[in-house]
């Protein structure tokens, strides 16, 4: 499905919007997450927070770029759990 038509998905709130994202940038969001992370619980856990917050914020903003804008969420996402996972009191 193309992105224009995937945005306009996310602008009438259809859960149809997530499944085509889904199937389309998957693959490259997990490959992100996993390459931050290397865990397959924290990357399943990245993606799917990459879905919510990609549902969140599109209505308010209308991404020129699909996929760049949803490899910064899934980098984001990532980088938040790997600081989480490293912290000092989690890592003795």
């Amino acid at each position: 499905m193309d992105d224009e038509k995937i945005i306009e998905l996310f602008w009438e709130r259809s859960e149809q919007a997530i499944s085509e994202t889904a199937d389309k940038y998957g693959g490259i969001c997990r490959k992100i997450a996993w390459n931050i992370l290397g865990n397959e619980e924290d990357t399943q856990e990245c993606v799917n927070d990459t879905y919510l917050g990609d549902w969140n914020s599109i209505p308010p903003r209308r991404p020129g770029a699909l996929r760049a804008y949803l490899c910064r969420i899934a980098r984001n996402q990532a980088v938040k759990k790997y600081r989480l996972n490293m912290a000092a009191k989690r890592t003795c």
